[in-house]
């Protein structure tokens, strides 16, 4: 299976939204950790104002204002997908052209939720949004937050629009993601960690992680073992970063454990806004610990790498060096 990049990058990081103390968006903090999401996590990509921006409760302004801050810092580095669905289609056409106009590279957006639209509804209301702007369109497909299902033959209509290029597959739906890639041109992005090397494995384009927010070396480490052809490399680097995705994942949202990682080790992220409440001090430190053994088993994968590639060296008759 060839391995391409994605129209809007490979692996991207969904990002936190940082918060100051006082609950504000902190654009200071948002500019630092792109940057280091970027220079020291290796991440192609941003996607701002998803599921782990905490979209639900940030305005409009503040998701512009996140935008501009994060183009500003990551400049031609990276690729930023601003997150832009909502329920009420008026208001995703304005935050589309917001976007636009505040440099963003791509736009998310999700079914609309609540409302419980028909099929023919949500793709009323996707086209309407990819319509409103010259940008690339990632479709979101996160039923089991939105109540709304994006199935095949909807899928199958929206791939013949000119600017929908891919989706944010989080359907845990195998079966409806291979037709998609058999049957379309679009993109297909791992939206669930774990399922980042087994869809990259049939031809997806990457990965819109939550856990590259802390973890970024360590995700970017399974595909590109996997796309250099070391394929038990990269099986054994995903199983090393199972413990944590589960603990990330799981339980609570992933936002919560992922601010709390963040604020751990240093870097902006800030409180969670309600109806969210942040880790406490156990959470935190039951997913310290785990964020540490992944980087150790991580390092033991590649340094076994490294024994095996030096002896076989020398057994050919080459120096390990």
């Amino acid at each position: 299976m060839p391995t391409t990049t994605g129209p809007l990058g490979r692996i991207a990081a969904a990002m936190v939204t940082p918060f100051d103390a006082a609950g504000q968006l902190d654009v200071e903090g948002a500019r630092r950790l792109a940057g280091h999401l970027v220079d020291k996590g290796g991440c192609d990509a941003l996607v701002l104002s998803g599921t782990t921006g905490e979209s639900p409760t940030t305005s409009g302004d503040e998701k512009t204002a996140l935008v501009r801050a994060v183009v500003a810092e990551v400049g031609d580095r990276a690729s930023v997908v601003a997150g832009v669905g909502s329920s009420d289609t008026r208001h995703s056409v304005e935050l589309s052209r917001a976007a636009e106009a505040a440099g963003a590279d791509g736009l998310l957006v999700v079914t609309p939720y609540y409302s419980r639209p028909t099929q023919e509804a949500v793709a009323h209301h996707l086209r309407t949004v990819a319509d409103a702007t010259g940008l690339p369109v990632l479709l979101y497909d996160i039923p089991g937050r939105t109540g709304t299902v994006l199935t095949t033959d909807t899928l199958l209509r929206l791939a013949e629009h000119p600017r929908i290029k891919g989706v944010k597959d989080c359907a845990y739906d195998l079966i409806k993601s291979s037709r998609m890639m058999a049957d379309t041109g679009l993109a297909y992005y791992a939206g669930c960690d774990e399922f980042a090397l087994p869809l990259r494995a049939i031809g997806g384009a990457g990965c819109i992680s939550t856990v590259a927010n802390v973890a970024g070396p360590l995700v970017c480490g399974v595909l590109d073992a996997y796309d250099a052809g070391a394929h038990e490399s990269a099986a054994r680097r995903h199983l090393a970063l199972s413990r944590l995705t589960e603990a990330v994942m799981t339980g609570q949202p992933g936002t919560v454990a992922t601010k709390a990682l963040l604020n751990a080790r240093g870097l902006p992220a800030g409180p969670v806004r309600g109806p969210l409440l942040d880790a406490d001090p156990a959470l935190t430190a039951r997913l310290r610990r785990l964020l540490d053994e992944a980087e150790a088993a991580t390092a033991g994968v590649t340094a076994t790498a490294t024994v095996t590639a030096a002896v076989t060296a020398t057994a050919a008759g080459g120096s390990p060096g």
